[in-house]
């Protein structure tokens, strides 16, 4: 069955994690993309983990599936030329460069528009096209510290701590394929291609919920707070027997079930529990170490089996190994194998949106360097060596 991007062409100018996320996204439903590496490849390419036998990034391999790949120098002017051959027939073009760089390899949009005027043109880097610092570096941890993301992630009185993995480099990749499929509605009713411009200090500041309004509205700057959330109680993590598990009654009708259930019904007539601001007002005096003291009389798997029945939401708190064989995680295929020529067997996560009709699917593993030069680029195999040895095109 059809995918619903396919007869999309991608050029994938991605290096690291944040734009290959996108145009992997693209690839899992049906866009052809083609990865363009320099001749050093992908930054990440060398990234640990490495796999012992092969010397091949497992990192790499995690985040480039269903792409193809041609190695092609862009710093020489026939590697430029081959570019832009392909430039002509495609759809999209996906970019992190640092600002600035396009312009000096002479692939930024105003020159690859003139070539071809309907391409959809998307830029993902750490600061965005305007700005002071549009031409600064960035990896997630900066984004995440400047934004303010980090100074409220950790607890009390402890250093500010990014979360971990690397999720802003992940949410604008999801941004950044928003913008695409935006952009070629658009270009569906109107034949315009268009530049499509994500920063990734823009995508981490998004992610502050309300808290640059409550400063705006007069309220005193947030602090850590650990796992608790500051406006809701009991909303936190809570030691139990085996480990920890997660308690969130963020409404009247799951404080009141949770009570009842846990027997603590007591807890219902105390005052100072009478409503959400009051329970948060004695979170930490009084109300998180009686729950504390609940939880610890019981096991993960208790407390969860308890909690279910009764619809409050609840969770252990789960290791990686746990979590890669939860039913529910099996149940919606986000747990995927994948066969590497050179890695071998190994598991991945699957495919988040879920389409009845048009699904998403891991059909190839990630390209190895300049793999796919002939085919994509026509090339004989007397021609593709002539061009890896005048140092045009590379190959692993």
């Amino acid at each position: 069955m059809a995918k619903p991007l396919e007869g999309l062409k991608v050029i994938d100018l991605t290096t690291a994690l944040s734009g290959p996320f996108c145009t992997m996204m693209l690839a899992d439903y049906g866009a052809d993309v083609i990865k363009i590496e320099a001749p050093a490849g992908d930054q990440s390419r060398h990234w640990a983990p490495v796999h012992k036998a092969s010397g091949e990034s497992e990192y790499f391999a995690v985040f480039n599936r269903n792409k193809r790949d041609v190695c092609i120098n862009l710093k020489d002017p026939e590697g430029v030329a081959l570019f832009y051959d392909l430039v002509k027939e495609a759809d999209i073009l996906v970019e992190n460069y640092r600002g600035g760089v396009t312009k000096k390899l002479s692939i930024d949009y105003e020159s690859v528009k003139a070539v071809n005027p309907s391409i959809i043109y998307a830029s993902l880097t750490g600061f965005g096209q305007t700005g002071p610092y549009a031409q600064h570096p960035c990896y997630d941890i900066v984004a995440q510290a400047m934004s303010g993301l980090m100074m409220l992630s950790g607890y009390p009185g402890q250093e500010p701590i990014k979360a971990c993995p690397s999720i802003i480099d992940q949410v604008s990749g999801i941004y950044m394929m928003n913008g695409i499929l935006l952009a070629l509605h658009h270009r569906e009713r109107t034949g315009e291609g268009q530049f499509v411009d994500v920063a990734m200090l823009d995508s981490a500041f998004s992610l502050m919920e309300n808290y640059p309004s409550l400063v705006s509205m007069g309220h005193d700057a947030p602090e850590r707070s650990g796992n608790r959330d500051a406006s809701i109680s009991p909303f936190d993590a809570f030691p139990c027997k085996d480990g920890y598990v997660v308690i969130s009654a963020g409404t009247e009708k799951l404080w009141k079930a949770f009570c009842q259930t846990a027997g603590l019904e007591e807890l219902l007539d105390d005052p100072r529990y009478a409503d959400n601001q009051s329970r948060t007002d004695h979170y930490l005096s009084s109300l998180k170490e009686q729950i504390t003291n609940w939880c610890m009389q019981r096991t993960k798997t208790e407390i969860e089996t308890l909690l279910e029945d009764a619809g409050v939401p609840s969770s252990a708190v789960l290791t990686i190994s746990e979590s890669v064989r939860h039913p529910q995680i099996l149940a919606r295929d986000m747990v995927q194998k994948t066969e590497h020529p050179l890695i071998g067997e190994f598991e991945t996560t699957g495919c988040v949106v879920k389409l009845s009709e048009t699904p998403g699917e891991i059909k190839t593993p990630a390209p190895l360097l300049g793999q796919d030069n002939r085919e994509i680029l026509g090339l004989s195999e007397e021609e593709e060596q002539r061009l890896i040895e005048k140092g045009v095109l590379g190959k692993r």
